[in-house]
């Protein structure tokens, strides 16, 4: 079925969005586990799983529509070079992506595209999902201090 095109350029800037999210979470938790945060080695190790799974379906629908999906494009990762640091670059990340996805289901309505905007929705409320986590966590380090909620961090997820 052949897409709107500008359509599917959004869904390939989205899937930029999706691929560079991947990396940057990857280098956090990897970053994480170096530093014995197991916990959130985990968790972060998670998102950037949820973010694989959002680039297939993307892939999934480009293809549908009869659009070539662009792998190759990452935009510019900001990476931290500390726990709060990463959790503020990854949550305005999020808030990117909110905007983002918020921008396509509203292109893939006007282009009458239902399946598109169903697929979008399902992967905004995902992002969504991952920007409260950052938050909560943002206001741990807030609440109990950066040392306390590190050591919070350290062991097996129980």
């Amino acid at each position: 079925m052949k897409g709107d095109e500008k359509l599917i350029k959004t869904l390939n800037e989205l899937l930029a969005d999706e691929l560079t999210a991947i990396s940057q979470l990857m280098v956090h938790s990897e970053m994480c586990d170096s530093w014995g945060y197991e916990k959130l080695h985990k968790a972060l190790e998670k998102q950037a799983i949820d973010e694989m799974h959002h680039a297939e379906w993307l892939i999934q629908r480009i293809l549908f529509l009869e659009g070539l999906p662009v792998v190759s494009k990452l935009n510019e990762m900001k990476i931290g070079k500390s726990v709060p640091d990463m959790l503020s670059n990854d949550q305005a990340a999020e808030q990117g992506a909110i905007r983002a996805y918020n921008a396509g289901i509203q292109l893939a309505g006007e282009v009458n595209d239902q399946s598109t905007a169903d697929l979008l929705t399902t992967i905004l409320k995902m992002e969504e999902g991952h920007h409260d986590w950052e938050k909560k966590q943002r206001t741990q380090i807030e609440q109990m201090g950066l040392e306390n909620y590190l050591s919070n961090q350290s062991g097996e997820e129980g």
